[in-house]
């Protein structure tokens, strides 16, 4: 009986060494959900988005904002908004878009951002954990005192990643040229740039092998003097928190993938990450996207469905 035991256990032994839990338990998927909003009072692309998410193993999903532009400011559009998210089966975290607040007008034309993005942070971000039927635990930057107003920027672990949102909306990160209303600006850059270091300390301190940023604007993307003169812009709104996250991931051993709702007009490659280093690019530009993470790839980030979601990255 001890010999058949100890050449069990010598077998045991063999086939662990031959086939290792390796890749093959560390490997999972998550999904991203497009900025989809194409037309007024229509939640459709966003319900049909979630009910396909559902019907995935997908360890959770981020959607890329809740409205368009042309759809209300409502208290009754979050609130409906909110009720739909949380039908989700999946975890899921909401990364907010410029059109959930930062296009957000009054009556009398005058902007409503900052009134709207509060009342965004009321309805979505106060609690611990997501939306959604899988509850994902989060840890909000709201929990420093400092910056207790910024709810909308979570992080949160799976596998040997660390994921987060930021807000950054696509609006040229809402700057705004005209002298004494920037304030908003400049205290979310602050808010973001202390954000980004919690995010890449942690994730540094504990060895991990990538960082995933959620956002609606690319802060990768560099526009020439040509394309901030055609829009109009006297500055570019993302280039402090480009300027950091080329630092940070330059210093961080791991792989660093930015997933964003902005179209540009350079093609994608093929498997529609772009990458310059350890520093991945990303545009989800419809429907919505499966990436998988696989530790034995060498990107370690795959767009592992949906192709034609991941559209129009650029270098």
């Amino acid at each position: 009986m001890k010999k058949l035991l100890l050449s069990s256990l010598f077998i045991c032994t063999v086939l662990a060494r031959a086939w290792p839990a390796s890749a093959q338990s560390d490997e999972f998927s998550f999904g991203v959900i497009a900025h989809a909003f194409k037309t007024a009072s229509d939640e459709s692309p966003l319900r049909n988005a979630i009910a396909q998410t559902d019907a995935d193993n997908l360890a959770f999903v981020v959607a890329n904002g809740i409205k368009s532009t042309a759809e209300p400011c409502s208290d009754q559009m979050y609130n409906d908004r909110k009720m739909l998210l949380d039908e989700a089966k999946n975890g899921l975290i909401l990364s907010l878009a410029a059109s959930d607040w930062a296009d957000c007008k009054r009556e009398n034309g005058r902007s409503a951002a900052m009134e709207r993005l509060n009342r965004l942070r009321d309805v979505f971000f106060t609690g611990e954990f997501s939306l959604g039927g899988s509850k994902i635990p989060v840890i909000r930057q709201s929990s420093i005192p400092q910056f207790r107003s910024y709810g909308e920027n979570a992080r949160w672990e799976f596998g040997d990643i660390m994921f987060a949102t930021i807000n950054l909306p696509a609006n040229n990160n809402h700057y705004l040229a005209a002298a004494g209303r920037n304030s908003e600006f400049e205290d979310r850059l602050v808010a973001n740039r202390n954000w980004l270091q919690r995010i890449f300390m942690g994730a540094r301190r504990k060895k991990l092998e990538g960082i995933v940023l959620f956002c609606d604007g690319d802060p990768l993307f560099e526009p020439g003097s040509a394309s901030l003169f055609a829009l109009g812009r006297k500055r570019d709104g993302f280039s402090e928190t480009r300027r950091q996250i080329v630092a940070l991931a330059t210093g961080f051993s791991g792989k660093v993938l930015v997933i964003h709702g902005q179209a540009r007009s350079k093609p994608v490659p093929r498997d529609g990450i772009v990458w310059r280093g350890n520093l991945g690019d990303l545009e989800v530009g419809s429907g919505w996207g499966k990436l998988t993470v696989n530790p034995s790839l060498p990107t370690l980030f795959a767009v592992s469905s949906n192709p034609k979601a991941a559209k129009n990255a650029h270098q």
